[in-house]
Order: structure tokens, then sequence, then C-alpha cells
């Protein structure tokens, strides 16, 4: 069995400013649509607020941890499962 507790907000906006990025680049990191996505795991409000899903933050933990060559490796082994992937595309895009 599985036991998983997501980080506080407090924890995620403690994590934003340790890497001293924008909610834009923590969306990105996370694999979230946009920054005000971000946003909402950011939230006080308890009736707008989401809680970070382990998956969630194990891809952004993985972004941040592996090197270049492992990230792609695993990568390339989600897409021979069939996923179209780009990660860079949203950076990409805003230029």
């Amino acid at each position: 069995m599985t036991t998983y507790t997501p980080p506080s907000t407090n924890d995620m906006e403690r994590l934003k400013q340790e890497l001293g990025k924008s909610s834009t680049e923590m969306a990105q990191l996370f694999g979230v649509s946009s920054g005000r996505q971000w946003r909402k795991y950011m939230a006080a409000d308890a009736n707008n607020t989401r809680d970070m899903g382990m998956h969630m933050l194990f891809f952004a933990m993985a972004r941040l941890e592996l090197d270049a060559e492992t990230l792609e490796r695993i990568l390339n082994r989600m897409r021979a499962a069939g996923a179209t992937i780009d990660l860079d595309a949203d950076r990409e895009a805003a230029q």
C-alpha cells in the first residue's frame, strides 16, 4: 500500500522561492498548463485549492534531479508506449 500526503501550500511556496521560479516556470516544471493553474496549488482558499498529486510531484522532482540523457531515455520510453511528448513546446510557443 502506498501512503502519500501532498505538500502543503506553504511547502510549495517555499519550493518556488528556493528555485527562484515564476508561476509560469513552475507550471512548466510540473507539467501544468499555465501559471494560473499552478496558482491553484498555492491557493489559501480551501474551496479553490488543489492537492499536488504524487505523479506530478514525482515528475517535477525527476526533472530537477535527472541528467538530460536519463530524462530523454524515459521520454523515449513514453513515446514507445504511444505518447506524444515535447517538454519544450510551451517554452517555444511563448517565445
